[in-house]
């Protein structure tokens, strides 16, 4: 069975280690989910479990995984008081993130836009553009993104839907479902197939 530590560099695993250690923190290695890259839940019975995606590259992993200990330790804190993403959250993985911002466990081309989110950390590294495509340069499958695209381009997404691209509003990008005819906004880094 894989480890979690399997899936980070390896300069980073003592400071792993020590805050999986030191708060009990449960950590699960999943499939694939294409709608999330980890979760944390607290289930009816008050454990609390943080779920990993298993196929992510080592970098998003390890960001990925700070992303659910900062959930982890903000629910600890602040129980369901306080939003999923709110600024409680935002300072614990600003926090938690500082320490391995350094050029021993990120290459040099990740630090400068790793450094930037964190000052404002977002629910998904998604949601920073050139984040997310810097670290989806070290995925070992080579995807197509909705911004590279051209008005008209038919694609489609991870569960078989069919979409049109329109055009460009401001950051994203409108399509038009084929089949429902309803119109969607995408962020320009969504992964398509084509």
């Amino acid at each position: 069975m894989t480890n979690y530590l399997d899936k980070i560099p390896e300069q980073s695993k003592d400071y792993i280690r020590r805050l999986v250690v030191l708060n009990k923190i449960k950590i699960f290695l999943k499939k694939n989910r294409k709608t999330k890259y980890g979760d944390f839940t607290v289930k009816p019975n008050g454990q609390k479990l943080i779920t990993i995606n298993s196929d992510l590259n080592i970098y998003r992993f390890l960001i990925t995984l700070l992303h659910e200990i900062a959930h982890f330790l903000t629910y600890n804190d602040y129980g369901f008081y306080v939003k999923p993403h709110g600024i409680e959250w935002k300072n614990k993985f600003k926090n938690l993130l500082l320490p391995i911002i350094n050029p021993n466990i990120f290459p040099s081309d990740v630090l400068k836009p790793l450094a930037f989110y964190a000052k404002n950390p977002k629910a998904s590294t998604d949601s920073d553009l050139q984040l997310s495509l810097i670290l989806n340069k070290f995925d070992k499958e080579k995807v197509k993104y909705v911004f590279q695209l051209k008005n008209g381009s038919e694609f489609k997404i991870y569960n078989g839907k069919k979409f049109k691209l329109i055009r460009k509003i401001r950051k994203r990008y409108e399509c038009k479902d084929l089949l429902t005819k309803k119109l969607y906004l995408f962020n320009p880094n969504y992964k398509i197939c084509l």
